[in-house]
């Protein structure tokens, strides 16, 4: 019998005995790439997380009915409203190796002490009077700081306010749990103590420079920042004489180590973005993830063809490898987190400036609460 003899069942014999073959290979769990490769080595990038934003009133109202809702003590631990992209298949992820939240504190009120492989990070939105122990530094936090809980140190929050506050939590947990790398430990007390003075790293730091204009390039580190809290007047500072100096539409500022200019942690990077007033950048692609806060001003992104409308408070997320142009008409400044610092250390990390806009392609529309099931 030839190779190309028909079976019953419409099959020539070759036919048969490959699918048998790829049978027999599933049943021992191997897998032939010459029928996969396409799927494990695309051309480029294929993050399964999408372009999203999520809406800022609707943050808020969700985060005000959590403080009413949700006690915070030891086994709950953190009132933390995780952003999840649609892409992602219901995971609480805002990208495939990027966490975004929003956390708020209430009245009073401690958010007790543990530590963590994934490292961290907080972006101060509303509110005064909660400080961030890390190790046993107490760090004061006050809208538009940036306060890092690096990996593996112990940390705890507390108020001493007679309202709540609002941050934003920024973590590698997605990368460290693809890395099977996950560990986590409760303090043996609920809380660290209140050691003085407050706010020891900004004296211990050493003299060494806080920012680097545009991103760090070339220095790899595995410390984290000597220095735990960057200050909103700091960074605004900076931004200021950056743009009056650049005379571009957008000028950045990436947070580093003063001791070895660096990034932050060895594994996220922050940033402050600033667009001018009427600015427009062209769009440009970079390799890796990144998740977006509007810290103030309001403005629009054109992220792979669609149109993102954004004003204070909303929060955003270009996948890598997606195209991303900003504009502002009254100006606006963006506070961002990025993985850039392992794919800079592994070697893989690309950058792509176009020449031209996107042509839009369609508008987001961010989901709004429904009144009806408002209680």
């Amino acid at each position: 019998m030839t190779s190309d003899t028909t079976t019953s069942a419409g099959r020539t014999d070759e036919e048969s005995r490959l699918a048998a073959f790829y049978s027999d290979l599933a049943s021992v769990d191997l897998y032939p790439l010459w029928t996969i490769t396409r799927d494990l080595l695309p051309p480029t990038p294929r993050p399964r997380a999408v372009p999203w934003l999520w809406n800022a009133q609707v943050l808020g109202e969700l985060a005000e009915r959590a403080l009413a809702l949700v006690p915070v003590e030891r086994g709950g631990e953190r009132r933390v409203l995780s952003l999840g992209n649609p892409g992602l298949g219901g995971l609480p992820y805002a990208a495939g190796t990027l966490w975004g939240a929003i956390q708020c504190l209430g009245r009073g009120e401690t958010a007790p002490a543990h530590r963590h492989t994934p490292g961290a990070i907080r972006f101060i939105l509303s509110g005064d009077g909660v400080a961030t122990t890390v190790d046993g530094d107490v760090c004061d936090m006050h809208p538009g700081d940036l306060v890092l809980t690096p990996s593996w140190n112990w940390h705890d929050h507390s108020s001493t306010s007679d309202g709540p506050m609002l941050w934003f939590d920024g973590l590698d947990l997605p990368m460290i749990e693809a890395l099977d790398a996950v560990f986590f430990e409760p303090y043996p007390d609920f809380r660290q103590p209140d050691v003085t003075p407050h706010n020891r790293s900004e004296t211990l730091a050493g003299p060494g420079p806080r920012f680097v204009s545009g991103a760090v390039r070339d220095v790899v580190a595995v410390d984290h920042s000597p220095l735990l809290v960057y200050r909103w007047q700091d960074t605004d500072r900076e931004l200021s004489r950056l743009a009056a100096e650049s005379g571009e539409p957008l000028v950045s500022l990436e947070f580093v180590s003063p001791a070895t200019g660096a990034s932050v942690l060895p594994t996220m990077n922050c940033a402050m973005h600033r667009l001018v007033p009427g600015a427009r950048t062209l769009p440009v692609r970079r390799t890796g993830n990144a998740v977006y806060v509007v810290h103030r001003g309001a403005g629009s992104s054109v992220i792979e063809g669609r149109r993102f409308d954004w004003s204070q408070g909303d929060m955003f997320v270009v996948p890598s490898w997606a195209a991303a142009e900003h504009n502002s008409g009254p100006g606006a400044d963006l506070f961002s987190i990025g993985d850039s610092p392992v794919l800079r250390a592994l070697g893989i990390y690309r950058e792509l400036a176009l020449d031209t806009p996107q042509q839009v392609t369609g508008v987001f529309t961010p989901a709004t609460l429904d009144d009806s099931v408002t209680p």
